[in-house]
């Protein structure tokens, strides 16, 4: 290999290593920072959409509580997916399950403290048949 090659394959080194720790710098900052609710826990990556951002005055459930609370949301409403599971800050129940049909109708299922279902709700306040705000026809 020659003086010029040599030099070439140097430059060439130098800039895919840069290139890299630039690219894994980015990528831990990002990771670090990330885009999680101000609750401290972050969305799930697979989360259904139409509910939107969670309120600051309703806390994720984590743990135990938060298995009981979705198992018996998923068991009276097993035909949706679990989008989130919190405290309920409207005083209908304890805790409230945010779930989303296949059809993309919003459920809400309300359980309390003693991990019972007292209500279901279909839809969002305010928006008619259960669908999110961006399946609204615009008037």
């Amino acid at each position: 290999m020659d003086r010029k090659q040599h030099r070439t394959m140097r430059v060439v080194t130098a800039a895919a290593l840069a290139l890299g720790v630039a690219g894994g710098s980015y990528g831990i900052a990002n990771a670090a920072g990330g885009s999680g609710s101000s609750g401290g826990t972050p969305a799930p990556a697979t989360q259904p959409q139409g509910w939107g951002q969670q309120r600051p005055d309703e806390t994720p459930l984590t743990g135990d509580t938060a298995a009981k609370v979705q198992a018996a949301a998923v068991a009276k409403v097993s035909d949706a997916t679990v989008s989130r599971v919190e405290t309920d800050a409207d005083g209908h129940a304890a805790y409230e399950v945010h779930m989303v049909r296949s059809d993309g109708t919003l459920v809400t299922v309300y359980v309390d403290k003693q991990f019972n279902v007292v209500d279901v709700e279909t839809g969002m306040p305010g928006r008619p048949a259960g669908k999110p705000a961006a399946s609204q026809p615009t008037a």
